[in-house]
């Protein structure tokens, strides 16, 4: 067993960590077997680390400048256009959860720990949407690992599994996360609270292709305009020193 894995476990006694190469793994998404080395090192030279908190960025030149990208836009995309982007830095607690039309791929340049649930358990009621965080599993990803995240997978920013901070490539169908195109809004701080009143929006659509709820406990996401339907405890993963 990966030893960042075992400690993980001993440090969070009462949230089972799993590893994306354990059965309870296959209904979220499937493990990647490929050379990430070329993908880890464009990202973690690009990029800062922050003190604190976490930064993305949808698409990074450096990784879609890689030849790796273009085979694997052929080998897993299906040849269509996929961006490749960073998220990195500090978390560790659920806060949010989001879902996409397409699998997501993940590369951890850093060991991280991904919070899934399904779609198919939000719960409906007086048409809203709603989750109950005791749904949510947690899987570890050891620094090289790949993995494809399904559609249908609920899924946010990774935990980190050590205090050095988590490093996550994302692969997206192009466009994905991107603002959405207001016309009517304006700029600034009130942009995406006026873009959840226009007329015939879902509420849950945070960004293009990205749809999100809150846990009710994230004031300041509340605040820009998410709906708070996540309920239960703002689960959290306790990483290792």
């Amino acid at each position: 067993m990966d030893s960042i894995l075992q400690a993980l476990r001993a440090e969070n006694p009462r949230f089972a960590i799993g590893s994306i190469h354990s059965p309870g793994f296959r209904r979220y998404g499937r493990p990647l077997v490929l050379d990430t080395a070329a993908f880890c090192a464009a990202a973690e030279a690009a990029v800062e680390w922050p003190a604190e908190g976490s930064r993305y960025l949808a698409a990074l030149p450096q990784l879609e400048a890689l030849p790796q990208a273009e085979a694997f836009r052929a080998e897993y995309c299906g040849q269509l256009d996929e961006q490749f982007g960073f998220c990195w830095g500090h978390s560790s607690r659920l806060d949010a959860l989001e879902w996409h039309t397409c699998s997501e791929f993940n590369i951890a340049t850093r060991p991280l720990v991904l919070l899934l649930a399904k779609r198919a358990e939000l719960e409906e009621a007086g048409g809203l949407l709603r989750l109950d965080s005791a749904k949510v599993e947690a899987f570890y990803l050891a620094a090289g690992e790949a993995a494809e995240i399904y559609a249908d997978t609920l899924h946010f920013c990774p935990c980190e599994a050590s205090r050095q901070g988590f490093g996550c490539i994302v692969g997206l169908a192009r466009g994905t996360n991107l603002p959405l195109e207001t016309p009517a809004c304006p700029k600034g701080p009130g942009a995406v609270a006026c873009e959840k009143r226009l007329p015939g929006r879902s509420p849950l659509l945070w960004a293009k292709n990205k749809w999100l709820l809150a846990h009710e406990q994230n004031a300041p996401l509340i605040a820009r305009g998410a709906v708070p339907g996540i309920y239960g405890e703002n689960r959290q993963v306790r990483p290792i020193d």
